[in-house]
């Protein structure tokens, strides 16, 4: 399995995997955040090509302003992974996210970060066992505004 940077004939499989990874999103907001890494030269995407025209997981990587436990600015951020169910556990993940951190070093940075929610525990230990360590923990909250 080759893990390589996106290419455009990538899109398909792409879509599927990001449904995947979050269903009953949009399709029109999968393409339009699909648009944004591809229009923004300091975000990347790799993606687990499985050599037969399909792929078997993606990584996203963006930069933020700053990142929670780390020092520096601005921070290389893994924004979504994803790998196959018939691929987990064979190191196609870490495969990505070494993709990810190679780059990261290439451009100079030092650090790098990611999230995962406070349930997922499959995240939790794969980000762990990949030599992440977890700085904090946050849960987010909203109230819908009437009346304007």
């Amino acid at each position: 399995m080759q893990v390589r940077t996106l290419r455009n004939s990538d899109d398909t499989e792409w879509l599927r995997m990001r449904d995947a990874l979050w269903p009953g999103l949009p399709e029109s907001q999968h393409r339009a955040e699909m648009l944004g890494y591809r229009s923004t030269p300091e975000w990347a995407v790799f993606v687990a090509d499985r050599g037969d025209g399909r792929l078997g997981g993606f990584l996203e990587m963006g930069r933020r302003p700053f990142a929670d436990g780390c020092t520096s600015s601005p921070v290389p951020y893994i924004e979504a992974w994803y790998v196959d169910s018939d691929l987990r556990r064979s190191g196609v993940g870490r495969a990505l996210v070494e993709a990810a951190e190679r780059h990261a070093r290439d451009g100079g940075s030092t650090e790098i970060a990611s999230d995962c929610v406070l349930d997922n525990e499959v995240s939790r230990i794969a980000h762990g066992s990949l030599g992440y360590e977890e700085v904090h923990r946050s849960i987010h909250f909203r109230k819908m505004l009437t009346g304007a």
